[in-house]
């Protein structure tokens, strides 16, 4: 039986398959049609309940068989995919009608996705077009299934809109709001969070070259920036808007201070980083404070400064869309969410968090490329 390497994956698929099977009607109206047969009763999945099952088995029971990894992938994200597809468009029209095979077949599914992901992490190419590819294939259907169960789950189960809208709803309120999720971003980010990103990172990457020259400025300092990176957004924002006004510079304002202490933190912290030998090194080529400073000790810090860039990133989002909570003009993504929660336009709410999310995603992969580009002798991407 060598031709044989089941995996655990594939075998509970089976088995959930079978459990389906046993159990008979993967919807109410599918019951109702089976316990009335004289009686017409439209239900889902009249003629594509034994093409998912189907499909299922023969994925699962193909990626039991010695095949090359590529090949069992591709058997495995077409089987897992194409079921997926075929649960969510026989649901359309009979949400919250689901019964229990429909959900074990979807974790089948999900099953054989895990499989395919699986598989393909493990697989290791020579050339870097097929690697540069897994990193991107890879969690592209990680996240997707993310999605698939959302939207499938909210679906059979008859989720209500209110609590949690399925993500094709919140697909179409972006489509049909870009013109209002362009002004907020602009607003938000494109005023508001890049203004104090620059300024905060700035500022803190400023002021620990000056702590690090001026020993008592750092040991001043630094208890006083734990202290005041614990300081709530919420007690803070409302100062600054009270301060600076409603509009874009006090949220600025508030991205200034969460940005600055991070990056003097973890600049200071970078400065030390260099050894013992290299320092001596160059004292023993007469290099004063400045040539040290530029040449070793800054080039030693840059994997702490660009982790603070990649924390401030973060940071400066949230900070910024909550200080507009606190009073801002009628634009911009924190007033967005507050409004619309309150309309109960919650398909909105979550169209402004997603694309929220896709910007923070966005800002931390620049920052990350900028990273690898400046740190590529650094051992953490020489080996990556």
């Amino acid at each position: 039986m060598t031709w044989l390497k089941p995996s655990w994956q594939a075998v509970l698929a089976v088995l959930l398959c079978l459990v389906a099977l046993t159990l008979g009607a993967m919807t109410k109206p599918e019951a109702a049609a089976l316990a009335q047969p004289a009686v017409t009763v439209a239900y889902p999945y009249m003629g594509a309940k034994a093409l998912i099952i189907g499909l299922l088995l023969v994925a699962a029971l193909a990626s039991m068989v010695k095949l090359a990894p590529i090949i069992e992938a591709v058997l495995l994200f077409v089987g897992a995919h194409a079921v997926a597809w075929l649960l969510i468009k026989g649901i359309g029209g009979f949400e919250g009608t689901a019964l229990a095979p429909y959900f074990l077949l979807l974790a089948a599914a999900w099953l054989l996705a895990w499989r395919c992901v699986a598989l393909l992490s493990s697989l290791r190419p020579s050339q870097s077009v097929a690697r540069n590819a897994l990193r991107l294939i890879i969690p592209a259907i990680f996240g997707a299934w993310i999605l698939i169960i959302w939207e499938a789950v909210t679906r059979g189960a008859g989720i209500p809109f209110i609590l949690l809208p399925p993500p094709s709803a919140i697909g179409a309120r972006i489509a049909g709001s870009l013109p209002v999720l362009g002004a907020d971003v602009r607003q938000t980010i494109f005023k508001a969070v890049l203004f104090g990103y620059v300024v905060g990172s700035g500022a803190g990457f400023a002021v620990a070259i000056l702590a690090d020259r001026v020993p008592f400025l750092r040991r001043g300092l630094l208890p006083i920036g734990n202290m005041v990176s614990a300081l709530p957004i919420i007690g803070v924002a409302p100062i600054m808007v009270m301060w600076f006004g409603f509009d874009w510079p006090s949220k600025a304002a508030v991205v200034i201070i969460m940005t600055f202490f991070p990056m003097l933190v973890n600049t200071v912290a970078g400065l030390a980083a260099s050894g013992h030998m290299e320092r001596d090194l160059m004292r023993t080529y007469a290099s004063g404070y400045w040539p040290t400073l530029l040449k070793l000790r800054l080039p030693a810090a840059m994997p702490f400064i660009f982790n603070a860039l990649k924390i401030n990133s973060t940071l400066a989002l949230i900070g910024a869309i909550v200080a507009e909570f606190f009073g801002t003009p009628v634009v911009g993504m924190g007033f967005r969410i507050s409004t619309e929660v309150g309309r109960m336009n919650i398909d909105m709410v979550w169209a402004e968090i997603a694309v929220a999310a896709l910007a923070g995603s966005v800002f931390y992969g620049v920052v990350a490329l900028i990273e690898r580009a400046v740190t590529f002798w650094h051992p953490s991407v020489r080996g990556g």
